[in-house]
């Protein structure tokens, strides 16, 4: 809470007007007690004598004085620490550390909050979903929690113990009072009551603050019977003079330190600093008649330039907390107007979500707006990030369920496709495969963890009824041994293929050979493997020999390959197809990742322009494969 400085100008004698405020703080205003200047402003009065009417004598009411302590820089602290240091403050006068503890408070929980974001981060690195992200349940916040509780139960305590004491010193006061009233309208010679009035004012003095409701009203008449006492006595001149003399080198003195203060760098110090000094100020007796409304005026003087650039560094601040406020509402309404009821796939929502991201550390970076409206504009804010992830974490839930739905559906044909793979019915039982094949493209994802066992389960189902049924019609071996003896000729032909001359027509030659590869029929299963290598590696050497590209040479083997498949029934291609879209799909992903990451890193040094070269030149291998991969894929469909 800020201190407010309200000057006052008071006419002793003309004590039932209203007080002029002379400066006021842009802050919250903390009541004082005006009996702290009753002192100054009646002992100034002569002896026996009325003060002039016009004579304008001003005071500063200034709160209870502000200690300054030696500030600990508690963002150094770890929360333990902070924790034990809330612990060691709570057990001192409330008064005297209430600061301190609203500022461990916050320091906790900005690292309570930065560790929490930072294990956010740490499960989203992970792959975790931020929507099955949970905050961990931190025994210190605890801890700290029961620990303010005990600080604010003596806060309460201590609150009830001074407002106690109050209407005790009030009780005091107005006894005071009486007394002093009697001894003014006493007949008896009023010289004779010199020491009995002065220790009233000790007593007075002594008696601490009472109720701020009544302060002004007794205050009031604390002044009027000390005016009224003091004009009635006549105090020795030599004394007087002497104490006169004392007062002004001694407020000459405050002018001076007053003065000081106007070149102190810290202005909310310079002004703690300077309610000191009007209190001794207050404390101190009058000057000569003379003298009074200059040295007056020189402390005044003082006091209103470090006024003035107070007023000004909370004007400051509350500027600053204006044009926050301006910010965090336009944030809020960006926030508000983001329409994201259309996203329908992961992409989208992990997009939207970096854009909220974004926004937060936007709203992190702005500081406090003013008091009044800051947990408004927060809660405004908190809603809207809620309602997003809550929109977030619905559609992640209704993915899960379509997995589960799709999982069940693979399951079953699965089951299907294993009931059928001993069966020896060969047309119907393909028949049946080849449909269950086509139901299983039409069903979609899984999720990834299960996607690979039920696709090797299914296709080992498969594979194991296609193989026994091929086994089963293999009788025509003579012609395989046939079929050996004219790929091994035309392995041997290829090998002698020159390219000596027209370097094109050698190409065309060897395209011819290839085709004609693909025209001769099944070898024996024990030498296909044998016999298919020697052929590969005659064709790469002539491919080399040409300087044919790799990605060329594989599409062209693809090509003698996807000839064996076909004549193996449409199932073994839809099963290669199958595998080459999941494979395009990989590939998809994974460059997606590699562009994501880029973003990550800086081109601006050494070692961030080497990483982003390096990754580019992966992208770029992977979008060539994924072009081989999407003409596999359309010479299967032509042959389907």
């Amino acid at each position: 809470m800020l201190n407010h400085t309200i000057l006052l100008k008071m006419n002793p004698l003309e004590s039932n007007k209203e007080p002029e405020i002379l400066s006021n703080e842009p802050t919250e205003v903390v009541p004082v007690e005006l009996e702290n200047t009753v002192d100054a402003v009646a002992a100034e009065q002569p002896e026996n004598e009325q003060n002039d009417a016009g004579q304008t004598v001003e005071v500063a009411v200034v709160p209870e004085p502000v200690a300054e302590p030696k500030r600990t820089d508690y963002n150094q602290f770890t929360k333990n620490e902070l924790v034990d240091a809330l612990k060691v403050l709570i057990t001192k006068e409330v008064d005297e550390v209430r600061e301190e503890v609203e500022l461990i408070k916050q320091v906790f929980y900005k690292k309570l909050n930065t560790e929490q974001e930072e294990a956010r981060k740490q499960f989203l690195d992970d792959g975790g979903d931020d929507a099955e992200f949970a905050i961990v349940k931190d025994e210190l916040e605890e801890v700290l929690k029961a620990t303010l509780n005990e600080y604010k139960a003596k806060k309460a305590a201590f609150s009830a113990q001074i407002e106690k004491e109050k209407e005790n010193n009030l009780l005091q006061k107005q006894h005071i009072l009486e007394q002093m009233k009697i001894l003014v309208e006493s007949n008896d010679d009023v010289a004779t009551h010199i020491n009995e009035f002065k220790a009233l004012q000790a007593k007075w003095k002594a008696t601490g603050q009472v109720p701020t409701q009544v302060a002004t009203d007794i205050w009031k008449l604390y002044n009027n019977y000390q005016e009224a006492f003091w004009d009635l006595i006549k105090i020795n001149n030599e004394l007087r003079e002497y104490d006169f003399k004392k007062n002004l080198e001694a407020k000459t003195l405050l002018c001076e330190a007053a003065e000081r203060l106007d070149s102190e760098t810290d202005v909310v110090s310079a002004f703690q600093q300077l309610q000191k000094l009007h209190e001794e100020w207050h404390d101190l007796g009058p000057v000569s008649r003379e003298l009074r409304e200059e040295i007056w005026n020189r402390f005044k003087a003082a006091s209103t330039a470090i006024n003035k650039k107070h007023q000004i560094h909370f004007e400051s601040i509350r500027k600053l907390e204006d044009d926050n406020q301006e910010k965090k509402t336009l944030l809020c309404e960006k926030m508000e107007s983001f329409d994201y009821s259309e996203l329908k796939t992961y992409k989208a929502w992990e997009e939207a979500t970096q854009t909220i991201i974004g926004w937060q550390d936007e709203w992190r970076a702005i500081g406090f707006a003013p008091r009044k409206v800051n947990q408004k504009l927060y809660e405004r804010y908190r809603k809207v990030c809620d309602d997003f992830f809550s929109a977030k974490a619905a559609f992640y839930k209704e993915i899960k369920n379509q997995f589960v739905q799709n999982f069940e559906k693979k399951k079953a044909l699965c089951e299907q496709a294993e009931a059928l793979k001993d069966s020896v019915d060969w047309k119907e039982t393909t028949e049946k495969l080849v449909s269950l094949q086509k139901e299983w493209k039409t069903v979609g994802p899984v999720a990834r963890k299960a996607s690979d066992e039920l696709w090797k389960r299914f296709i080992s189902a498969c594979d194991y009824f296609f193989e026994q049924k091929n086994k089963n019609q293999s009788g025509q071996k003579s012609v395989e041994a046939e079929n050996l003896a004219k790929k091994k000729a035309l392995i041997e032909e290829i090998n002698n293929l020159t390219t000596e001359g027209n370097t094109s027509e050698a190409h065309a030659r060897l395209r011819t050979l290839m085709a004609e590869w693909n025209t001769i029929g099944f070898v024996p299963f024990k030498e296909k493997d044998k016999i298919y290598k020697e052929y590969r590696a005659a064709v790469d050497k002539q491919f080399e020999v040409l300087n044919i590209d790799a990605s060329q040479r594989r599409l062209d083997n693809f090509k003698t390959n996807l000839k064996d498949m076909s004549s193996k029934g449409e199932n073994k291609l839809y099963r290669e197809r199958e595998k080459l879209v999941r494979a395009y799909e990989h590939l998809k992903s994974e460059i997606a990742t590699y562009e994501n990451n880029i973003g990550f890193f800086t081109s601006s040094s050494k070692k961030g322009g080497g990483l982003i070269k390096e990754m580019e030149r992966k992208i770029e291998a992977l979008k060539e494969e994924c072009k081989l991969i999407e003409q596999k894929i359309n010479l299967i469909e032509e042959n389907i």
